[in-house]
């Protein structure tokens, strides 16, 4: 018998049969075994080591050793909301409930004192890996007069064998007609949205606007042939697949501070609509198909991308909660593009366009920490979670990116009062309005971000921005009017 239940109706409860509810990928939307293995290596990148030396002892040890090594805010874990109700309308009718799970004993009856619905906890105890055909023999062994089991996965399948009545969640639909086979009542739950969808939010494709920036050298050096273009193309490509091979890296290993951030909250790791296993296996395939594509434009762009990578995880497991010098390292990013796209290309890069991108990315990188520095104050916290400030440093933060940015095009005014400027440009008269307009765009920036009206990231901002966009129209006006008077 089955039901296809989008809804929220449990079965009226029986006094002889208590819902045993699974932990991971059913009541909470995520794996507790991947939440203490990225929050162990979080904390310490040769937690990684202490984990592999566990491994051999089997799934239970790890689990064990992972949640020893690694701290998980309950409080913060993605709930399936549609399944909660569903436990809490049994629980409200005076139903008995049961949080059975393959998780870590000690996490499972964290998890069940703060949601405070369930009349018995069972988790594994470092021994016995609660699940499949274990799991089900325990069910049966200590609910005689019979249970409802609501379960995610196939291992479910021999418990759902067991019970007197199924409920499923999410679940593929090869497995779904297998256990409406069964001769027990079925209900299925489907409540998470195609997975595909989520992946390709989690790359974050928005954010290979920063790559653009590949294409920077080509505009200031005026070399727009076909072949060059095509070189920059592929870099672009290539760069985007590891850029967001590092996004992936860094959601997993900031999975708490996002959880309590008021919009990175939203992510699809952190959210759970996404499975962190999922996370896990695309990170380093999408490293590899950006290496792949890198081979073509030789081994300098190679080692450039290498640095990159190194610098990107450096930041994600230390950098970004040093005071400063993550600004530093997000600037510094930022340059490597325009440096890979000389190198892609064989462009050399001016001085001149180096130390701009420097002074001016730094600028950018310190309007992010101050965009993130006045969210917290706005509601009232005084440090912000995984990085290195309190709302003390607010004007500070804000100084150096009005400072830096400025800087920034003094840089440019002296690059236009130079003689490497009548190399490329005919005239200088119409460049000097480049000037104007990037100190009006600074500062605009930076009193956006100030009065909290600014997305955490300028650069994506700035990609939606009406006047950001009327700005940098006008730029590139300016620019050709230089090249053609």
């Amino acid at each position: 018998m089955s039901a296809q239940n989008e809804g929220i109706k449990s079965p009226e409860p029986r006094s002889e049969t208590v819902l045993v509810v699974d932990l991971d990928g059913t009541l909470m939307r995520t794996d507790m075994l991947f939440e203490t293995f990225w929050a162990a290596l979080s904390i310490r990148w040769q937690n990684l080591l202490a984990a592999l030396r566990v491994l051999p002892e089997g799934r239970a040890p790890l689990k064990r050793k992972l949640g020893e090594l690694g701290s998980v805010d309950v409080a913060g874990l993605p709930i399936n909301r549609d399944v909660l109700a569903y436990v809490q309308r049994w629980h409200d009718e005076g139903g008995r409930t049961a949080l059975v799970s393959a998780a870590d004993q000690k996490l499972v009856a964290q998890v069940a004192e703060h949601l405070g619905l369930f009349d018995e906890v069972h988790g594994s105890d470092g021994t016995l890996n609660l699940k499949g055909a274990k799991k089900a023999a325990f069910l049966s062994e200590r609910f005689p007069g019979g249970f409802s089991y609501m379960g995610d996965s196939h291992a479910d399948y021999a418990i759902w064998e067991k019970a007197t009545h199924a409920v499923t969640i999410d679940v593929p639909r090869s497995l779904r007609a297998r256990v409406d086979g069964l001769p027990v009542e079925a209900e299925h739950l489907t409540t998470r949205r195609p997975l595909a969808e989520a992946a390709l939010h989690a790359m974050r494709p928005h954010q290979y606007l920063k790559n653009v920036l590949i294409f920077l050298p080509l505009i200031a050096a005026h070399r727009l042939d076909a072949m060059t273009l095509m070189q920059a193309a592929l870099a672009f490509v290539a760069y985007s697949l590891v850029a967001s091979s590092v996004y992936l890296l860094n959601d997993l290993l900031d999975l708490t501070a996002d959880r309590a951030h008021p919009r990175k909250r939203e992510r699809p790791l952190a959210s759970g609509a996404l499975p962190l296993s999922w996370g896990t296996a695309m990170a380093p395939m999408l490293l590899i198909a950006g290496v792949l594509f890198s081979l073509p434009l030789g081994p300098d762009f190679l080692a450039v991308m290498g640095i990159y990578y190194f610098v990107t995880t450096a930041y994600s497991f230390a950098l970004k909660r040093r005071l400063v010098l993550d600004i530093c390292t997000l600037a510094s990013l930022y340059t490597l593009r325009i440096i890979a796209g000389g190198v892609a290309t064989g462009i050399s890069l001016s001085v001149w366009l180096l130390a701009f991108s420097m002074f001016f990315f730094f600028s950018m990188a310190a309007v992010k920490r101050q965009t993130e520095l006045v969210s917290r104050v706005t509601e009232g916290e005084e440090t912000m979670q995984g990085r290195g400030y309190t709302s003390g440093d607010l004007p500070l933060v804000a100084n150096m990116a009005v400072a830096s940015g400025y800087v920034s095009v003094l840089v440019m005014a002296l690059y236009l009062n130079s003689p490497a400027v009548t190399l490329l440009y005919s005239s200088t008269a119409p460049l000097w309005g480049i000037c104007l307009i990037l100190l009006y765009w600074i500062s605009r920036m930076v009193l956006l971000a100030h009065r909290g009206e600014m997305h955490d990231d300028p650069v994506v901002f700035a990609a939606r921005d009406r006047v950001s966009i009327l700005c940098a129209g006008l730029i590139l006006g300016l620019a050709v009017a230089g090249t053609v008077l």
